[in-house]
């Protein structure tokens, strides 16, 4: 993975290439941001930020990932766009103590309009991962957390996780053996729109997009009661024919010093996904 990070972060110095990559990472800065949600929001769409930094290694370090996230949640506020906005906090950028970093969190987005989701912890298990939003929906039962289908777990998390009220997003998980874990994933999504929360349905996959519409029509789902998710910069054409259909369309938005990084990572776990971004990047579609 480091020579993949360190290609990107090669390659992020020449203009048109960082031209390019604008269309999948809005900026490093919460100005940048901000601008990209605002012209999401002009366009009709529902936007998730993701804001990309270092894990916090040290107890500044984590005073100041809490920092940043107000601030990002303070400057969307300010521009009248937090409101029904999604912000993703991953638990490593947090930090320690961390239920207490992320009750900052969450208590800034609340007094903003703003939820928050967890993130998939790129340290911690599961099962760490789970505990957290428990303790966080005391105070704020809104909460979402991510999900990846798999082989391991996965359905009967969704199991316990598909209560009245729970927000939860469902993404495809790591793995070599694709059909598998489409197969999970599947599995998983008629677990989430069978039951009664809130089914954040994270995927660019036409046909798991198709699938998606077919079960929730079969579970008698409103789109009103679910969602799906595309990353910005990819099928922006299939995520305005969704939301001009009448689906629920949320626009990923990420940001922040660590670009490189995340995207190195989530190609190195989905290299099938590097084909899928280049097609997006060059036809539009």
């Amino acid at each position: 993975m480091q020579p993949l990070r360190d290609s990107l972060a090669l390659l992020s110095r020449s203009a048109p290439v960082r031209r390019v990559l604008r269309q999948l990472v809005a900026g490093e800065r919460v100005e940048d941001v901000v601008h990209a949600v605002a012209g999401l929001a002009e366009d009709g769409f529902a936007v998730s930020v993701d804001h990309l930094a270092a894990p916090a290694r040290t107890e500044v370090q984590a005073f100041a990932a809490v920092a940043a996230y107000r601030t990002l949640l303070d400057r969307l506020a300010d521009a009248g766009l937090a409101a029904g906005t999604d912000v993703t906090v991953r638990p490593e950028v947090l930090g320690e103590p961390l239920l207490d970093n992320a009750r900052k969190v969450c208590r800034t987005a609340a007094r903003a309009g703003a939820t928050v989701t967890i993130a998939r912890s790129e340290s911690a298990d599961v099962a760490t991962t789970l505990a957290l939003v428990a303790a966080l929906r005391a105070d704020f039962p809104d909460v979402g957390v991510a999900v990846a289908a798999g082989p391991d777990r996965t359905e009967d998390d969704c199991r316990a996780l598909a209560g009245p009220g729970s927000r939860v997003r469902l993404e495809r998980g790591a793995g070599e053996d694709r059909a598998e874990i489409d197969k999970a994933y599947v599995r998983c999504l008629k677990v989430l729109l069978a039951g009664d929360g809130y089914p954040m349905i994270a995927t660019h996959d036409p046909r798991l997009v198709e699938i998606a519409g077919a079960l929730a029509s079969r579970y008698g789902r409103a789109p009103s009661t679910y969602e799906i998710q595309m990353l910005h910069g990819v099928r922006p054409a299939e995520q305005r024919r969704l939301a001009a259909s009448g689906e629920q369309v949320r626009v990923r938005v990420a940001y922040g010093p660590e670009w490189s990084r995340h995207l190195a990572r989530r190609l190195a776990e989905r290299p099938a996904d590097l084909r899928l971004f280049l097609t997006s990047l060059v036809s539009g579609r």
